[in-house]
């Protein structure tokens, strides 16, 4: 009966791992070996360079340039948005009081979490379009004609914010923190509604406010949360290609003078403008190894020990 029940698993396991095999570690391969040749994509013909391409990166300052970009979007596109995920999931679900010390979120909270998870059912090309919109560098752009209205800017000399390079940056963070704070406010909300209230009114009992609440009660039960959020921002913010290269300047994105460049327009620029796909699958290659140590650093550093209730 047991060799029976393993050839039954066997069957079913067989081809989803076939699948897995062929059509997500394959692909992996063949970039690796595409990346030590002169491949141009056009052509089926290309010659083995060895270390060349990754050599080459090491004196690449766009692509240095993009690497630094990467980093400071790891910096603060996980650490704004999931502390304010943290703040309105606390204060939906914990953030009200009720009657003889109860516990619960502010007035109209249900209402608030559908508001603060619309965004995140626009894909990044209509998020793109939308905030377009919004930097227009021209008093019909939302954001111009809020400053002009306030008397901040002159109508005449409106901020170009895509074309800014002290903006441009810091422009797009906003864009994906407001694309994502909803996505993780619902996720650490049912992560709160597994925590027990006796934890909450027993924390109210002995006097704690809601800060203490906070930091005390709140945040060590949802560090496992946390931390598997923290892994996948950083992923997310390792590619952002859609975003960067449909809001700013040049051919993919980048612009102005490659001041929001981002590891994966520097690589898509390679393989599709330029023609040198073997050097754009080192940057994969690259970004890969980059995004493998990400998880790891992070799991670990954030790693502490279970709380059970």
């Amino acid at each position: 009966m047991r060799k029976g029940q393993y050839r039954f698993v066997t069957g079913f396991l067989l081809a989803p791992l076939a699948l897995y095999l062929i059509f997500v570690i394959w692909p992996y391969v063949q970039t690796i070996g595409y990346s030590f040749t002169d491949w141009k994509g056009q052509s089926q013909s290309f010659g083995f360079v060895g270390f060349d391409n990754y050599t080459a990166l090491f004196d690449d300052d766009v692509f240095l340039k993009a690497i630094w970009h990467n980093i400071l979007f790891l910096v603060f596109i996980p650490v704004i948005t999931i502390l304010l995920a943290l703040f309105f999931a606390f204060m939906v679900n914990a953030g009200g009081r009720g009657g003889a010390g109860g516990v619960k979120g502010v007035r109209g909270s249900g209402v608030y979490k559908i508001v603060y998870f619309f965004p995140q059912v626009l894909s990044l090309a209509i998020l793109a379009v939308l905030f377009g919109a919004v930097y227009r560098s021209d008093e019909g752009g939302l954001l111009n004609g809020v400053l002009v209205k306030a008397g901040l800017v002159d109508a005449a000399s409106p901020i170009e914010w895509l074309n800014e390079p002290n903006f441009v940056l810091w422009c797009l963070m906003a864009v994906v923190v407001w694309h994502g704070v909803g996505f993780y406010l619902v996720l650490f909300s049912a992560a709160m509604q597994s925590i027990p209230r006796d934890i909450y009114e027993a924390a109210l009992l002995d006097g704690a406010g809601r800060a203490q609440t906070f930091f005390r009660v709140t945040l060590p039960l949802l560090w496992d949360s946390v931390q598997t959020s923290w892994v996948y921002l950083g992923i997310t913010v390792m590619d952002l290609f859609v975003l960067v290269s449909t809001m700013t300047s040049q051919p993919f994105g980048g612009g102005p003078d490659h001041h929001s460049e981002v590891m994966a327009t520097v690589l898509m620029r390679n393989f599709l403008y330029f023609g040198k796909s073997g050097y754009a699958c080192a940057m994969g290659v690259v970004m890969l190894v980059l995004t493998l140590i990400l998880s790891v650093v992070t799991l670990r550093a954030t790693r502490r020990e279970r709380i059970e209730f």
